[in-house]
């Protein structure tokens, strides 16, 4: 499998995870206004974590799910893109989750083979948000903490808000976001993905008021 991803691409691949992962690691610790050194990079490296799993497995979904149809794909980064994600994160607070794209290459694509080739990588964060939620839970039930932060929570945490808000925000059916693409295929789907991804996230934001 690994044979199948290029070295361009893993390079476009590492930056990428790297630069979102600092966007998010911005987000996470803006409520806290000033933050020591320490602090930081923990949730850098939770972030790293989170965000690696989340991001890079989004994107090869599209890719393996492409090849399963004959195309070639390969991820491209937009740096761009990776450079507005990072100070929106540190200047508004929000994550313009968009730092490239897989590209697709070979013959004319189908509407439905777009839209199933799009829907993988939202699915793929939805199903991650399910050990990372378990994980949230088994917290307190495992007494692993750093700076009074219970460790395995906040993995689960973090891990469930950021698949949760990747799949989200692939779903709007926007421009060249996976939503649209899906939309045009099956508005059923549509409509059940992006319900998932809009719950998901509320739940990962909102659950310690429920």
């Amino acid at each position: 499998m690994l044979e199948r991803i290029s070295v361009r691409e893993r390079r476009d691949l590492i930056i990428a995870w790297l630069a979102i992962s600092i966007a998010f690691t911005l987000i996470f610790i803006r409520p806290s206004g000033k933050v020591v050194p320490e602090v930081y990079l923990l949730f850098f490296g939770v972030s790293l974590v989170t965000v690696g799993i989340g991001f890079v497995l989004h994107e090869l979904s599209h890719k393996f799910t492409a090849m399963k149809y004959g195309f070639w794909a390969e991820f491209r980064r937009d740096n761009l893109m990776l450079v507005v994600a990072v100070a929106l994160a540190a200047l508004v607070g929000v994550v313009f989750a968009a730092p490239g794209a897989t590209m697709i290459y070979g013959p004319t694509i189908t509407r439905q083979q777009n839209g199933k080739i799009s829907a993988a990588g939202p699915i793929v964060n939805l199903v991650l948000c399910i050990p990372f939620a378990i994980l949230l839970f088994a917290g307190p039930f495992v007494p692993l903490t750093v700076f009074s932060l219970n460790v395995v929570s906040l993995i689960g945490l973090v891990g469930l808000q950021v698949n949760a808000m990747i799949a989200f925000f692939n779903m709007l059916p926007v421009s060249v976001l996976d939503g649209k693409k899906v939309w045009a295929w099956n508005k059923g789907i549509f409509i059940a993905l992006f319900g998932a991804a809009l719950v998901a996230v509320f739940f990962s934001y909102y659950y310690i008021y429920l």
